[in-house]
C-alpha cells in the first residue's frame, strides 16, 4: 500500500504564474487531505515563508520576477523545505541543473494528478515528513484486523482475502467514518501506477462484503455513500 498522510493536512505552497494549471490540480490535492497556498511570483512566496511554515514546496522553472531556480536555492539555504520544480522544459540538462541546486524532485508539464501526487509522497517520505500512524491490529465491532501478520478474523475466526481485498479493508478501517472516493481507494490499494476503471474497486467490495458481512444485501461494515464512494461504518453491537 502506498505511503499517505492521513491525519494530518499536508501543507503546499504553490507558486506559478500560471492560474489555469492550479485551478485544475486544486481540487484533487484538495481531496487528498492537502492544503494549497498559491502565489504567483517568488517575492510573495518569500513573504508567505517568513510568516508561516509549509511541509512542501511546488515551483515553476519560470517565475514573472526571477528563476524558479533561484527561488528554490534560497528556499533551500533559508528553511531547507523540499521543493519540486515544476517546468515544460523536459531535457536532462534542466533536471540536472534543478538537482544540483538543491530541488528534491522535478516534474515536467503537462504531469498527470497522480505522478504529481505520487512524487510529492515520495519527497516527503525522503524528507521523514509523512505522517504516518502506527498501526499495528486493528479492531472494529467482530472484525479484528492484524497488520503484521497481514489476518482479518471476524469473531475469532480467520477470514480468506487476496492482497487486495486486504488492503482495501485496512484503508477503510484506519479511518471509520470517512468517505473515501474510487479513485482514493485505488490509489491506496492498487497503486499510484494504476490506469484502470474506477469502478474496478466495486468489485473488489463487493467480493469483501460477501466475506466479511452477515448479509451482503444489507451491509454494516462497508457502507456505499452515493455519488461519492465507500466508508467504514460506525458498527454497533
Amino acid at each position: 500500500m502506498p505511503l499517505l498522510w492521513r491525519t494530518d493536512f499536508v501543507k503546499i505552497l504553490w507558486v506559478e504564474d500560471e492560474q489555469r494549471i492550479v485551478d485544475d490540480v486544486i481540487p484533487f490535492l484538495e481531496e487528498e487531505n492537502c492544503t494549497i497556498t498559491h502565489v504567483l511570483n517568488s517575492t510573495e512566496a518569500i513573504s508567505i515563508l517568513e510568516a508561516d511554515r509549509f511541509d512542501i514546496l511546488l515551483v515553476d522553472w519560470m517565475l514573472p520576477d526571477r528563476p524558479g531556480t533561484e527561488l528554490c536555492r534560497e528556499v533551500q539555504h533559508r528553511w531547507q523545505t523540499p521543493v519540486i520544480m515544476l517546468t515544460a522544459k523536459s531535457d536532462e540538462w534542466h533536471k540536472v541543473i534543478a538537482l544540483e541546486i538543491g530541488a528534491d524532485d522535478y516534474v515536467s508539464k503537462p504531469f498527470g494528478m497522480r505522478e504529481l501526487l505520487a512524487r510529492m509522497k515520495a519527497v516527503l517520505r525522503r524528507s521523514g515528513s509523512m505522517k504516518q500512524p502506527n498501526y499495528e491490529l486493528l479492531q472494529i465491532h467482530t472484525l479484528t484486523i492484524d497488520i503484521a501478520r497481514h489476518e482479518v478474523r471476524k469473531s475469532g475466526y480467520l477470514i480468506s482475502l487476496t492482497p487486495t481485498e486486504f488492503e482495501l479493508l485496512v484503508t477503510l478501517a484506519k479511518q471509520p467514518g470517512r468517505v473515501y472516493s474510487r479513485l482514493q481507494l485505488i490509489s491506496d490499494t492498487l497503486g499510484d501506477s494504476y490506469f484502470g476503471f474506477e469502478r474496478t474497486i466495486d468489485s473488489h467490495i463487493r467480493n469483501l462484503r460477501h466475506k466479511i458481512e452477515d448479509d451482503p444485501s444489507q451491509p454494516r461494515f462497508i457502507i456505499t455513500v452515493y455519488g461519492v464512494g465507500y466508508k467504514l461504518g460506525q458498527v454497533a453491537g
